[in-house]
């Protein structure tokens, strides 16, 4: 993922978690925000995958399924937006199981009840 397609700050974490809206499922939720200031900007999204999923291995293993899931979606996203997507425990033994097309689908599904 490009730079300027990350959200990088805590600040901006904070934004989004405070002033923007949510949608979840068992294993993912997804918080977005509108940006005012660039509304045809490219979507920018922050992971948020805690020590609950599992071991430091299983959660950047879970961030790089995340972080393609995204990639794979990217067309599919409303610009303007920032996006932070979160990991609930239990998400590492799904994608265990399954692999990252579960993981693809589930934020698929988050992606159109956001554009709704």
């Amino acid at each position: 993922m490009q730079r300027r397609n990350r959200l990088s700050r805590s600040r901006d974490f904070d934004t989004v978690y405070r002033l923007g809206s949510s949608v979840s499922s068992r294993h993912l939720v997804l918080h977005w925000f509108p940006r005012e200031d660039e509304p045809q900007a490219p979507p920018r999204v922050g992971l948020a995958v805690p020590r609950a999923v599992g071991s430091a291995v299983a959660r950047n293993r879970m961030k790089r399924l995340l972080r393609e899931a995204w990639r794979s979606l990217l067309s599919e996203v409303p610009a303007g937006h920032d996006y932070v997507l979160a990991a609930r425990p239990g998400a590492g033994e799904l994608a265990e199981a399954r692999g990252g097309e579960v993981l693809r689908d589930e934020l698929a599904e988050l992606l159109e009840r956001v554009r709704r």
